[in-house]
């Protein structure tokens, strides 16, 4: 006769995942799929015109189901943004990590950036219209990783440009986040769409030729 042991390892997946970890994974998928879809209503609508039973109809879920992954709407907002920010900072932290160089790391934190706002310009636009929506812990909380984002494209223009004033190096990486993040959303809502095959060395050029250029002091 089989152990215990035995038996419930062979009640396992075949990877091994028993299921609470099945259970634990399909739960998070949901979670994602509800953060997708508020993305996507939040950027079309505004986070005041869209209702929990949206967000659970669009994630294929129903309202009150949402309740079991958020306590309510503002709570969606906050996990959105504050995911996202992570992502970022978390992101350019592992690509100045894995480049050799302040340059490599700048051309890469470039092409990472450009990535998130080709990727997803839903979120900017929800980033920058519902912002205000989030309770002050919340927004206290995404402006910390923010900075902190910000202060990682910094310490690489300082390796980049050793001479110039660190307030002058916030002030480039700050108007690049402008350029990269604000192109997409009108290259999509205006006129003739450009693909993101074509938006990608445009924007990345863009950004590139900002940051390196070196600006004559004044005598």
């Amino acid at each position: 006769m089989p152990s215990t042991e035995a038996t419930q390892t062979s009640e396992r997946s075949p990877a091994g995942r028993g299921p609470s970890t099945q259970r634990s994974k399909a739960k998070e998928n949901r979670r994602q799929a509800l953060l997708a879809a508020a993305a996507s209503l939040f950027a079309v609508n505004g986070f005041n015109k869209v209702s929990l039973e949206d967000l659970g109809a669009a994630a294929g879920v129903s309202g009150p189901a949402v309740y079991r992954h958020f306590p309510g709407k503002q709570a969606v907002l906050a996990d959105l943004l504050l995911t996202v920010s992570q992502e970022l900072l978390d992101g350019g932290r592992q690509v100045v990590e894995a480049s050799p160089d302040p340059l490599a790391a700048l051309h890469r934190l470039v092409a990472f950036q450009v990535d998130f706002a080709l990727g997803k310009p839903d979120v900017i636009r929800v980033q920058d219209r519902d912002f205000s929506n989030l309770s002050e812990q919340d927004q206290a909380a995404v402006r910390a990783l923010q900075r902190s984002y910000v202060e990682v494209w910094v310490e690489v223009l300082a390796g980049v440009h050793p001479d110039v004033d660190i307030p002058e190096l916030r002030m480039r990486a700050h108007a690049t986040f402008g350029l990269i993040n604000s192109t997409p959303h009108s290259v999509r809502s205006h006129g003739r769409r450009i693909s993101a095959a074509a938006a990608r060395p445009l924007l990345e050029g863009m950004a590139l030729a900002a940051l390196l250029v070196r600006i004559p002091q004044a005598p």
